[in-house]
């Protein structure tokens, strides 16, 4: 067990993080929003944390604080929050396809500004950030709670007039707008908390990393984070945490594959570095013949009234 946790640590709390950034993307979805507006949010949030903890909180004692840390995913929480609610306002009157370049062009913006300021380490990035715990693995007790509190949150979300709302919005905004919902109030409330849990996520990753910079948010994490919600499901929060995970860990799993032997090399290299190519193919094959997901919310339904059936 301890040479299981040891070898795979790191990779398990890399997928409890990727179903949190999944989640980040479904929460503009529930109201029927593609933003992909998270790696620019996430990376504000790695950033954020990065720069606290090397010079407001930098500590010579060795292990950094983890009261600092939960203090360094509020303010970056709050900062993401009161950013995406301005981006926000005037992105979220597009709709479809017009509303993902519009956050897409964030995300590049976001980009190269942290590209060209001194603060961030220009393209270089900020290295050496003080670690909170002494093994990979202990960042669950940050990240696993993080996660169960988001999804209980959803959950409820879903069930009180807010998410009906947003729901309401999603199936037909027009129909919504003439039953008394505002469209853009609950548009902007479903993005800023997508925005604000991709900061909490940034700034326990920058801490997990030990570094960041630019390559953090990126158009290519963008397709990474759709291909967590549309192939997993975006119908159900279930299916973003499925897809968090499940793609998360691919690239490993992709990459044992390629080092066993026997493989042609062509054939080898593209499952190492194939990872977007791969995840394209997976995003337009599975939009063709499951264009819920795997995770759907009929599918608790089957399996339930298959267990009333045997039941009786």
């Amino acid at each position: 067990m301890a040479e299981f946790i040891a070898t795979y640590g790191s990779l398990i709390v890399s997928m409890v993080l990727g179903a949190l950034l999944g989640l980040s993307l479904y929460l503009p979805l529930m109201a029927g929003q593609l933003s992909m507006a998270s790696p620019g949010f996430y990376a504000l949030g790695g950033y954020i944390a990065a720069i606290l903890s090397t010079t407001v909180f930098s500590s010579t004692t060795g292990s950094f604080p983890i009261p600092l840390l939960l203090l360094e995913m509020l303010i970056a929480g709050v900062v993401s929050g009161l950013l995406g609610v301005l981006v926000g306002i005037p992105a979220l009157r597009l709709r479809g396809i017009y509303l993902a370049i519009a956050t897409i062009a964030f995300v590049e913006v976001l980009r190269v500004i942290s590209l060209n300021l001194d603060i961030t380490g220009g393209a270089v990035g900020i290295f050496a950030i003080p670690q909170p715990f002494q093994t990979p693995i202990e960042y669950l007790w940050i990240a696993l709670p993080l996660l169960l509190i988001s999804m209980i949150f959803i959950y409820r979300l879903e069930r009180i007039r807010a998410g009906r709302a947003f729901i309401a919005i999603r199936e037909d905004e027009l129909a919504a707008s003439a039953m008394g919902i505002n469209p853009t109030y609950y548009k902007v409330w479903a993005f800023t908390l997508g925005c604000i849990l991709a900061g909490v996520v940034g700034a326990i990753s920058a801490h997990f990393l030990n570094t960041w910079n630019a390559r953090q948010g990126t158009f290519d994490a963008s397709i990474i984070y759709l291909t967590f919600v549309l192939i997993g499901g975006s119908r159900t929060f279930l299916g973003s945490v499925v897809g968090g995970m499940v793609f998360t860990a691919l690239p490993e799993v992709l990459r044992a594959i390629a080092d066993t032997g026997g493989l042609p090399t062509w054939l080898a290299q593209f499952l190492r570095d194939g990872r977007l190519i791969i995840f394209g193919l997976l995003i337009v094959i599975g939009t063709i013949f499951f264009p819920q997901g795997l995770v759907t919310p009929d599918l608790f339904k089957k399996r339930k009234k298959r267990s009333n059936d045997v039941l009786k």
